[in-house]
């Protein structure tokens, strides 16, 4: 195996630990390591077998990171749309008290 493929597949496998741990700085960070590992293997690699095996995974890693993020997303947008309204209720009550 290429080091270029190991690199990818170790950044990948960070980037799910990171993941599995709800990391978002973390993420981000391995997000770029992913893209230059990605760039490193796609000159670097000889072997396509194991160039496109390392990559399918990466993209399935990548599907499941989109949607955490867009439950997380709209986990964040209730909580905004509440404290908004909380802050609206006291304000009225405020305005009566």
């Amino acid at each position: 195996m290429s080091s270029s493929v190991q690199r990818l597949e170790a950044t990948g496998s960070a980037l799910r630990d990171a993941l599995a741990n709800q990391d978002w700085a973390a993420i981000g960070e391995l997000d770029l390591q992913c893209r230059m590992a990605v760039d490193a293997a796609m000159v670097d690699s000889r072997d396509e077998e194991e160039l496109r095996n390392g990559l399918e995974n990466l993209l399935s890693l990548y599907r499941e990171l989109v949607t955490v993020c867009q439950t997380e997303q709209q986990r964040l947008a209730g909580e905004l749309v509440q404290l908004n309204q909380s802050r609206q209720g006291a304000k009225v009550y405020q305005l009566f008290g």
